[in-house]
């Protein structure tokens, strides 16, 4: 029986004008599909006019000005539905979703749809549910006491998974799902027994760890952070304090 890393996957990426979830904006996002290690990868892509400026700090990140996502960029509301219903497929495909660093890009498609489409996110999922998989999250557990930094350029060095054309939605939601197949085979005797569902679920506690790790660490250095625990989706903040 193939192993989930040796399956068909998914990933999502998202470009922002920023890194406040409550408050930026998407500029552009990606969805690719692979049906197997070594197939020609599906990729859906979005650009989006986000009706506000984008940053400078966000602009030399990305290289997406507001002159360009003005002539080329959709409005947001369409896009937002499109993203959402495509990871709703593939959700009702029994697909796993790989998303790097999956708070920050989901919580933000969440927000923006709540913004745009009056709606959420998990709206989409009542009848499918999502099963991500954070190559983020996997790593920091599988490999805790490793030293280093654990972004995705850090984790495509470290598990051999060339990165191209980086901060391009497309090219960082492939080399994430890439990392996340290189992760499975790294890790085989204690990950191909379980399925999507269940990494899903155990991610979850996972996160709750690292996230109460960091603040402890936050809280010995002196440093006013506070670490959201909650994985793969942030709940939404009551209005007085957005």
């Amino acid at each position: 029986m193939t192993s989930w890393y040796e399956g068909p996957l998914a990933a999502f990426d998202t470009e922002t004008t920023g890194v406040d979830v409550e408050t930026d904006r998407i500029v552009s996002a990606a969805l690719v599909i692979q049906d197997a290690p070594g197939f020609r990868p599906r990729v859906h892509r979005w650009l989006v006019n986000p009706g506000v400026p984008v940053p400078e700090a966000a602009r030399a990140v990305h290289g997406l000005t507001d002159e360009h996502l003005q002539l080329n960029g959709r409005w947001p509301a369409p896009v937002m539905y499109e993203m959402a219903e495509e990871l709703a497929e593939q959700a009702a495909l029994g697909r796993p979703l790989v998303v790097m660093n999956a708070p920050f890009d989901l919580t933000l498609l969440d927000r923006e749809l709540r913004r745009h489409r009056a709606s959420s996110l998990e709206r989409w999922f009542e009848a499918s549910p999502l099963r991500v998989l954070d190559p983020r999250v996997l790593d920091k557990h599988l490999d805790r006491y490793r030293k280093g930094r654990r972004t995705l350029t850090d984790l495509c060095a470290h598990y051999d998974v060339a990165l191209q054309d980086a901060h391009d939605a497309a090219a960082d939601a492939l080399a994430a799902l890439e990392v996340v197949r290189s992760l499975g085979r790294r890790f085989a005797a204690r990950l191909e027994r379980l399925t999507p569902a269940e990494l899903h679920t155990l991610q979850t506690g996972w996160h709750a760890a690292q996230a109460r790790g960091l603040q402890a660490w936050f809280a010995r250095s002196g440093t006013e952070e506070t670490v959201d625990p909650s994985w793969p989706l942030r709940p939404e903040l009551p209005a007085a304090a957005a």
